[in-house]
């Protein structure tokens, strides 16, 4: 989270960027329930880059860090409650969940220890990395290029916003910088 300052910036762009996608997904025409799942993961990447922010440029107060425990804390008790419709809100709960984690050890390391790792709970960690870490494969590979729909290449009546493959990529990213984000923890 607070390590070197060229990637730190690098990941509050992306996570930035993800975010900001995911709001104008939000506003796209598809169903309420993707716009309620782009809402949450536009709450990720906001977070993700508001906690990515180089220690060097910025050191957060320390009422920052239970904040962010209690904002992500209610986004997983939602996705927990939304998780009885759709194994999707399920991962939301686990990203929440690691969010909560990591601002509770930010919140206890001492504020010259950000960046210098090891303060987290190993086994923790270590089971957060590879669920991410398997998560961001799973995702790469439902990037990988099928053959067209009948009927829905290049017919132009969907926005970009309501594009999957769209979709898909914000999720990558978000997992992406999730595991750059836990190992530096």
């Amino acid at each position: 989270m607070h390590g070197p300052a060229s990637s730190g910036w690098l990941l509050v762009a992306l996570c930035a960027m993800t975010g900001t996608y995911c709001l104008m997904r939000m506003r796209g025409g598809g169903a309420a329930e993707q716009r309620r799942a782009a809402g949450g993961e536009a709450l990720m990447g906001f977070g993700m880059a508001a906690m990515a922010v180089p220690a060097a440029v910025f050191t957060p107060p320390s009422w920052a860090w239970p904040a962010y425990a209690a904002v992500f804390g209610a986004a997983a008790l939602h996705a927990l409650w939304a998780a009885r419709a759709g194994a999707h809100h399920l991962h939301h709960l686990v990203g929440a969940a690691a969010m909560v984690y990591m601002s509770v050890v930010m919140a206890g390391a001492p504020a010259h220890a950000h960046g210098g790792g090891g303060s987290g709970v190993p086994l923790l960690t270590g089971a957060l990395l590879l669920y991410f870490a398997g998560y961001v494969l799973l995702a790469g590979v439902r990037l990988v290029p099928v053959a067209a729909v009948a009927g829905s290449g290049g017919g132009g009546s969907a926005g970009w916003g309501d594009r999957p493959e769209l979709a898909r990529a914000c999720r990558l990213s978000m997992g992406i910088a999730m595991v750059a984000m836990l190992l530096t923890l």
